[in-house]
């Protein structure tokens, strides 16, 4: 990968490791039915919601592309098209199979209220939605680098053992981290191209920095703060300050 790349995924990576950290814990600590199902709600809410304030949700991004179809090979790529559908089959898929875990546990039908926004979520959707519309291209590429976080959440739980309910969690997971596992170095490609300058790359790490914090707090959050604020504080505060 190119310098500028390196530095963005170099940004975001203690983050991404704190994450799985959290993750890691959560599991090990033998969690209750209702802890999983509390993180399921979660997650159900974020699958429907991919990367809230860079995309306009599942719903509506299926919308536009019903409404683009008679554009196909006029003023859209028949193959950007395609690409935007297989986006959106992926991310319905990971919502199914979630849903179907939690339908589980639950021993019911999953319906709309069994999705739920956590308030460190809804204050990470404000913090994306206020950098993607600042009207800075740095701004709204940082916001795509963090992006699912590295898949360190998938990576980790892909790895779970134990019985119905772990086989699930580890199937689904598996799944996830095999269509996400590359996504962080297509974005920091992506992104390396608004860059044109030190003081470019400087907004850019300080924005994805922002947002990888939250991204932290939302997953501690999540998984039933296994992490205490403190914990997260001390541990990144070399990175908080930019001493990658």
């Amino acid at each position: 990968m190119k310098g500028v790349e390196k530095e963005l995924i170099a940004t975001a990576f203690p983050y991404w490791e704190k994450e799985a950290a959290i993750v890691r814990r959560f599991f090990k600590s033998r969690p209750a039915p209702e802890d999983h199902i509390f993180w399921l709600k979660a997650q159900l809410w974020k699958e429907l919601h991919p990367v809230d304030g860079y995309f306009t949700g599942l719903q509506k991004e299926l919308s536009e592309l019903v409404a683009s179809f008679p554009q196909i090979d006029k003023t859209i790529d028949r193959h950007r098209y395609h690409s935007l559908l297989e986006q959106l089959i992926q991310e319905f898929n990971h919502y199914v199979l979630m849903a179907d875990i939690l339908e589980y546990l639950l021993r019911h039908p999953v319906s709309a209220t069994d999705t739920v926004q956590l308030p460190h979520e809804k204050k990470l959707g404000e913090l994306r939605r206020r950098l993607a519309t600042s009207g800075s291209p740095i701004d709204k590429a940082a916001v795509l680098v963090t992006e699912g976080g590295g898949a360190r959440m998938f990576r980790e739980g892909r790895k779970l053992q134990g019985g119905r309910l772990e086989k699930m969690i580890a199937r689904a997971m598996a799944v996830v981290y095999q269509d996400e596992k590359n996504h962080y170095r297509e974005a920091a490609t992506k992104a390396a191209e608004a860059v044109r300058n030190q003081k470019d790359l400087a907004r850019m790490k300080s924005a994805i920095r922002e947002v990888s914090l939250q991204r932290v707090y939302m997953r501690n959050e999540m998984f039933k703060e296994p992490l205490t604020s403190s914990e997260i504080r001390s541990s990144l505060a070399p990175y908080i300050r930019g001493r990658e």
